[in-house]
């Protein structure tokens, strides 16, 4: 077995609020995220395939993430479901980049939500490692999958 990991630095730039929070973070506010992928699988072994040698190719991996990552959350506000209906309405009404989760988007719970979509979108034989997601250049919150394999 040759196990080896690939990751992959992306970035976006997204605003949310977080509703009922007792801190500024309760205003809407931006971030410019970064999110670090990381796979895990065994290089292709076939001298015939055009991939020999690869866990996968990166270009791959970029437009997996960027289609179930980037795209949805670069340049919108990630609000709760919860958020006052008026301002849901005026946000609407103005054609702005909206996405409501069932949960308070904080970076944490971003993640889960990254985790979930990459999870069911990376082929059969390659494995979501760890993934890295920096609100600022300070602070980031992290999840890797051997944290959370029960025995």
């Amino acid at each position: 077995m040759n196990k080896i990991r690939l990751s992959r630095i992306f970035r976006f730039e997204t605003a949310h609020a977080l509703q009922g929070y007792d801190g500024a973070c309760r205003r809407i506010h931006g971030h410019s995220y970064k999110l670090v992928v990381t796979i895990i699988g065994e290089p292709l072994l076939d001298e015939l395939h055009p991939k020999n040698g690869m866990v996968m190719d990166f270009g791959d991996l970029k437009k997996i993430v960027s289609e179930q990552v980037v795209k949805p959350f670069d340049h919108a506000l990630l609000l709760n479901q919860t958020a006052p209906a008026d301002l849901v309405a005026q946000l609407r009404k103005n054609d702005e980049k909206l996405v409501l989760f069932p949960y308070q988007p904080t970076c944490e719970n971003m993640l889960l939500y990254i985790r979930d979509r990459l999870q069911e979108s990376l082929p059969d034989n390659i494995g979501l490692h760890s993934l890295q997601l920096s609100e600022t250049e300070n602070s980031f919150a992290e999840w890797f999958a051997a944290d959370n394999i029960r025995n």
